[in-house]
């Protein structure tokens, strides 16, 4: 290696970096999609969420990681926004949320590993049970959604170098 790239290594690992995240929320009848998941031996409520993957674009991070938590085919609406948070076990996320529309649902579709189901509560009802929510982010998404917010797709642009 030459000193060269060692020094830009050597920076590029000082750089911070949180964990990049989609959610999406999923209205149907006055009611939204969420999961229950296993988080470290905690039984927790949560979005569709997960991580963003090497080179996939945010919006179909999104996509993918509702239909593998859920079962649900969804199109994505709209950018609800972006959040940052940092976890109590001091981890720090960027966290994009989509508003999205379900289309169809795979029923026999084996679910991420953690993921006990996948369920549908209304904003009340997820409110009731917020000691068990993953993260402030849950509940705030609703109300960004229940409250209007919707910012086109468009916000958010991928400019892929992939061959």
């Amino acid at each position: 290696m030459t000193r060269i790239s060692t020094v830009v290594t050597e920076l590029e690992e000082d750089v911070w970096r949180p964990h990049v995240t989609v959610a999406t929320v999923v209205p149907r009848e006055g009611r939204f999609l969420l999961v229950e998941e296993d988080v470290r031996g905690r039984t927790v409520l949560n979005q569709p969420a997960g991580h963003l993957e090497p080179d996939e674009s945010l919006l179909d991070a999104a996509v993918r990681e509702t239909l593998e938590e859920t079962g649900w085919d969804v199109a994505l609406t709209c950018l609800l926004g972006v959040q940052q948070w940092r976890s109590p076990s001091g981890s720090q996320f960027v966290r994009f949320t989509f508003g999205a529309d379900a289309l169809r649902h795979e029923a026999g579709r084996p679910l991420d590993a953690g993921i006990l189901r996948a369920l549908w509560l209304s904003r009340e009802e997820i409110a009731a049970d917020a000691a068990r929510l993953r993260s402030p982010m849950v509940l705030a998404s609703i109300d960004d959604w229940l409250g209007g917010r919707r910012l086109p797709l468009d916000s958010v642009r991928s400019f892929s170098v992939r061959p």
